[in-house]
């Protein structure tokens, strides 16, 4: 396993608001894996609650790494 850089809030910020196109797949990441992740129901419902709960953590990931590289504050945990 190589060595990897780490990145930082600014790199973020670098690949979704200032690169061409890095806004409209923030904006699509966030309408398609952003909503509500409770699904009512029994067993089965809460397994794709957990899925997608799990896919809204990257976005919200993305979006308190750019709130941190804009020096807002939030309560998303972003240590790797």
């Amino acid at each position: 396993m190589s060595k990897r850089t780490p990145l930082s809030p600014r790199d973020f910020i670098h690949v979704f608001q200032e690169a061409p196109g890095g806004a409209q797949i923030l904006e699509h990441l966030i309408l398609r894996f952003g909503g509500a992740p409770y699904v009512k129901g029994g067993h089965e419902a809460d397994r794709e609650t957990c899925y997608r709960a799990g896919q809204r953590a990257v976005v919200d990931y993305i979006l308190a790494m750019i709130n941190r590289a804009n020096s807002v504050t939030s309560e998303i945990e972003t240590d790797e």
